[in-house]
């Protein structure tokens, strides 16, 4: 005998500043019989503003958004909706920010560039109550558990960083000049400015070259970590 139970659809609301991004997810969740989109916002603003009226299942958030960040929103609904789970889905490395999206209340991390079948499994694993990890990342934050292994004052010096400041430090150590980290954060020139600054205030650097030169460096060793 066929079962012909009804299967139930979790509501996904999808958070992204890239209108074709969030078109594609879209088109991917839907085609699922147990996930549909309830709705798409670009901004934390926009988002609070409502998500009442799309009552999500979950909340599949980018880091980068529109005049704001992934991890400050994620902060803000596990403090308003601790029961409403989010996962993070981001181009930016997870071995440079899943800890923080753990730390700000996110069930889950996933890079754009794996699989679309690795995110559909990592939202239903969230949505199963569970935390989502690539396997390399796990093991490695396994061991570092184990281990003890925190670097001694830089790695200190890094995690005293903003969610947005570490943004930015990231892209100038890519090789962006402050322009280009401008246009794709969707900020200012001079906000994007006030943020180096106060990233070489933290990391007690005293000009612009020794900040271009720590940060390619913080880059390049997190990179051959890989």
């Amino acid at each position: 005998m066929v079962d012909e139970t009804p299967v139930t659809e979790r509501r996904v609301l999808l958070v992204d500043d890239h209108p074709i991004v969030r078109h594609g997810l879209e088109l991917l969740i839907n085609q699922e019989d147990d996930l549909s989109v309830c709705g798409q916002t670009e901004s934390a603003v926009e988002t609070l503003d409502h998500i009442d009226e799309m009552n999500p299942d979950i909340v599949v958030v980018d880091i980068s958004l529109r005049g704001s960040n992934g991890l400050e929103l994620t902060k803000v609904l596990k403090e308003s909706r601790s029961e409403l789970p989010v996962l993070v889905l981001s181009m930016h490395d997870e071995s440079l920010y899943a800890e923080r999206a753990l730390r700000s209340g996110a069930r889950g991390y996933v890079m754009k560039q794996e699989s679309a079948d690795t995110l559909l499994k990592a939202i239903r694993k969230v949505l199963a109550g569970g935390v989502h990890l690539s396997e390399r990342l796990s093991s490695n934050m396994l061991r570092e558990f184990v281990d003890g292994n925190k670097t001694e004052g830089e790695k200190f010096g890094i995690e005293t960083l903003s969610d947005r400041e570490l943004e930015v430090f990231e892209l100038i150590g890519r090789g962006q000049s402050t322009r280009k980290i401008a246009d794709r954060l969707r900020l200012s020139v001079k906000t994007i400015e006030t943020h180096r600054a106060h990233v070489k205030q933290k990391l007690k650097l005293d000009n612009a070259t020794e900040l271009v030169h720590r940060a390619f460096h913080w880059v390049e060793t997190n990179d051959s970590a890989r």
